[in-house]
């Protein structure tokens, strides 16, 4: 399961690239969505890359994600007791597996909302100018994304 987080706001932006990141649900700055990795929405993610960054990320940080920032319709936040009646799954812990196995897609949760909502990071970005490899806050980071997801719950 690939994090993607919209790092730069919406002016002066191509519309083809805005198109693109509005069918990725991020369309506000330090929106987060979940998305599958098959070839689609990593040809999506390349074309956009020059504004938002992504990663692979890890099972706890995705635990973590969505118990702070994870809400319903109605802004209800999600709660172990919703999980275990409204899907298949006991606990936040097994559908964070099942997400991350991809039996699962994050939109296919009962009223749940597509995207999570989270701060600015602790201590900023350093430049949001430049891909990540460059020393910005761009592009793909990897590993890296949970240390960036972390910092902005």
């Amino acid at each position: 399961m690939i994090a993607a987080i919209r790092i730069r706001g919406h002016v002066n932006v191509n519309r083809n690239i805005e198109a693109t990141m509005k069918m990725l649900n991020l369309t506000r700055a330090n929106h987060c969505s979940l998305i599958r990795e098959n070839p689609s929405y990593l040809g999506m993610l390349q074309k956009v890359k020059d504004y938002i960054t992504f990663g692979q990320v890890s099972s706890e940080v995705l635990v973590e994600l969505i118990t702070k920032r994870g809400r319903l319709v109605g802004d209800i936040p999600i709660t172990e007791e919703y999980i275990r009646e409204n899907t298949d799954y006991d606990s936040i812990g097994s559908l964070v597996d099942a997400l991350i196995s991809e039996e699962l897609n994050y939109k296919d949760i009962p009223n749940v909302k597509p995207i999570f909502r989270l701060h600015p990071p602790i201590k900023g970005h350093t430049t949001i100018k430049r891909s990540f490899v460059a020393g910005g806050a761009l592009g793909n980071r990897e590993a890296a994304i949970d240390d960036l997801i972390r910092r902005m719950l």
